[in-house]
């Protein structure tokens, strides 16, 4: 086993170094071209293409991106980086989002450029059919490898998890309706509030979460920012130590409590994998779950829907986590023991806010974690469809939403090693292929900028 997993690292390594340089280098010189006069290309300008094949509009499609990205993750993730890595976990999930924006770029533009059809005729996007459309039919192995680990990666386990614990935390236990000992069956109650809630939309497919997606998505961002912002102004004087304390730390790894691996170069190796990861689970750039949303945008320019996709890690990343990382910092609950995930989120907030940040807080992580259930379910319907054929697609939400529970009653611990691990299985073969078809990307993209340039 160990000599399999050798020779793939062996063989991955090899596609990197010959194709990083067009992989990275249009991807990061490309980062903040949404930024500088292509505006048009999120705002809808271009939506007035009906005959273009997909199912939503731009805005749609980030949002319902953003929808499966910006959840727990972002509120609980960040707090177990911090709290197992130290400050410095999160200069190297800006790392990550930096280069995320670069990836997402390419695997958002494939995404579109080789879309496939379903078995009613349907044009469907997503890493199953850049493999299959993009590599060929040869690799259609690999494609299954990635569509079978969605179907366990996109189950909402962790959403649950975290949701349900916050809600017992601040509203069950305080009214004596659940215990610190014996939470079983507030957790099974709360989780099928929540299978109810979910199935309402669930059920209608891309364009019913895409709608419920774009409504929410903005305000969710508002809101949180908005609370960290309050945290960070009555606690002005601590933002420059801070900052310091996170760049310093960085390189020094002073604070790092998980285990050190000599492989990784000790403990800073560990903080470094560990940033890296969370930031992974946190934007998913590189997962190939971004694809599968842009995947279905209406539209025949594959570069302009990547240049839209390349926003998603900042707002996820660079945005929200940084303002997450920053409450805990500046409260100083980061080193409280025994406090980990959205726990250590919610003793800041209501350190920072009284009793009402706690409410402020499940009002936020209610949000974050629904949106990201909607968005999940057709995911793993995409993944479904493409292993048994789209007839049985919706049989999978069955799945998805029973999960829930499981999810709920689990430790976290548990629910996170399942996960991760499924993730980096999707990754791998989403990786390979935007790898392999980097050269056709780059193509593109002088193509599209010569042609906006006339």
């Amino acid at each position: 086993m160990f000599s399999f997993y050798h020779k793939l690292f062996i063989y991955v390594f090899r596609i990197f170094r010959k194709n990083y340089s067009n992989f990275f280098r249009l991807g990061l010189g490309l980062s903040f071209a949404f930024f500088i006069g292509r505006r048009r290309n999120f705002t809808g300008k271009f939506d007035h293409d009906h005959d273009s094949e997909g199912d939503i509009n731009h805005f749609q499609a980030l949002s319902s991106a953003i929808a499966a990205t910006v959840g727990m993750g972002n509120i609980s993730g960040v707090a177990v980086a911090i709290a197992l890595g130290g400050p410095g976990a999160l200069f190297w999930m800006w790392i990550s989002a930096i280069i995320g924006m670069a990836t997402k770029f390419f695997d958002c533009t494939l995404s579109v450029m080789y879309r496939g059809k379903d078995d009613f005729g349907n044009t469907q996007g997503g890493p199953m059919y850049i493999i299959t459309e993009g590599l060929g039919k040869k690799w259609k192995p690999m494609a299954m490898l990635f569509a079978f680990a969605g179907l366990i990666g996109m189950l909402p386990m962790f959403q649950a998890n975290q949701l349900t614990q916050i809600i017992r935390d601040v509203i069950l236990i305080p009214n004596q309706l659940s215990s610190l000992e014996d939470h079983f069956l507030s957790d099974f109650l709360t989780a099928c509030t929540l299978i109810v809630l979910v199935s309402f939309v669930i059920f209608g497919g891309i364009k019913r979460i895409a709608m419920v997606a774009e409504k929410l998505v903005p305000s969710m961002v508002l809101m949180y920012v908005g609370a960290v912002l309050f945290i960070i102004i009555v606690n002005i004087e601590k933002v420059p130590s801070v900052f310091m304390l996170i760049f310093k730390d960085a390189f020094e790894a002073n604070y790092f409590k998980g285990e050190v691996d000599s492989i990784f170069g000790g403990a800073l190796g560990a903080m470094i994998v560990l940033g890296v990861r969370r930031a992974a689970f946190s934007n998913e750039a590189g997962i190939g779950t971004a694809p599968l949303a842009h995947g279905a945008a209406k539209t025949n320019e594959p570069v302009r829907e990547g240049l839209v996709a390349m926003l998603g890690p900042v707002i996820d990343t660079l945005l929200v986590c940084t303002m997450t990382a920053l409450a805990l910092l500046i409260t100083d609950v980061w080193q409280t023991e025994g406090k980990n995930g959205v726990s250590m989120t919610l003793e800041a907030f209501t350190q920072a806010m009284g009793v009402w940040g706690g409410y402020v807080l499940i009002i936020c992580a209610f949000i974050f974690a629904i949106t990201t259930l909607f968005t999940y379910s057709y995911f793993g319907t995409k993944c479904m469809a493409f292993l048994f054929g789209a007839k049985y697609q919706h049989l999978y939400n069955y799945f998805y939403v029973s999960s829930i529970i499981l999810g709920a009653v689990a430790s976290i611990k548990s629910v996170m090693s399942l996960i991760d691990g499924f993730y980096a299985m999707m990754a791998l073969p989403n990786m390979i292929a935007a790898l392999l078809l980097a050269p056709k990307v780059k193509k593109a993209a002088n193509e599209y900028f010569a042609k906006l340039k006339k």
